[in-house]
């Protein structure tokens, strides 16, 4: 990835935890929720990708992350096109009714990084961004709304490697 925002996209994945199993009554109204909101998350400008079940429309049949925890994993072209997405449309409304249809979580449950353009991430690479943001706080590598970095702060992370442990002198 280079320090060019033109050469990297926003991937964000988030977790939800269900209250109700999927066919329970009770998740009706999400779940009618479910197309109408992912038709307008594929026409929002800025939009590139999401993760949908082969032979469905959306992600919700797959279980990477537990049998009870449902996972969405998109990528945009800007963290503004995600913002405007998930705050300025209906979108909002289906948030704002979350706690019927889902358990609060203690850990993070949304986190976003940088790939190259034309990158697809995997459900294991998803995953494993939310494991570090959960171990570690945000980082260019791990982040969230709240705490971002740009795709050239990334990329300089990147760049950096690691950090080096320091040498303990022997005795």
């Amino acid at each position: 990835m280079t320090a060019s925002t033109d050469a990297a996209h926003l991937a964000q994945l988030n977790v939800a935890t269900l209250r109700h199993p999927f066919d329970d009554p009770r998740m009706t109204p999400f779940v009618d929720l479910l197309d109408p909101v992912n038709a307008a998350a594929d026409s929002t400008p800025g939009f590139v990708w999401r993760l949908v079940e082969e032979g469905a429309g959306d992600a919700t049949g797959l279980r990477p992350a537990g049998e009870n925890v449902i996972v969405n994993l998109s990528v945009w072209e800007t963290q503004e096109a995600l913002w405007d997405f998930a705050y300025r449309t209906g979108h909002l409304d289906v948030m704002r009714r979350r706690r019927e249809w889902f358990e609060r979580h203690v850990e993070s449950h949304l986190v976003l990084w940088w790939v190259p353009a034309g990158h697809i991430p995997t459900v294991a690479e998803a995953l494993e961004r939310l494991t570090d943001l959960r171990a570690h706080g945000p980082s260019p590598r791990a982040f969230t709304f709240a705490s971002s970095y740009t795709a050239a702060e990334a990329a300089r992370h990147v760049q950096a490697g690691p950090p080096v442990a320091a040498a303990v002198p022997q005795p």
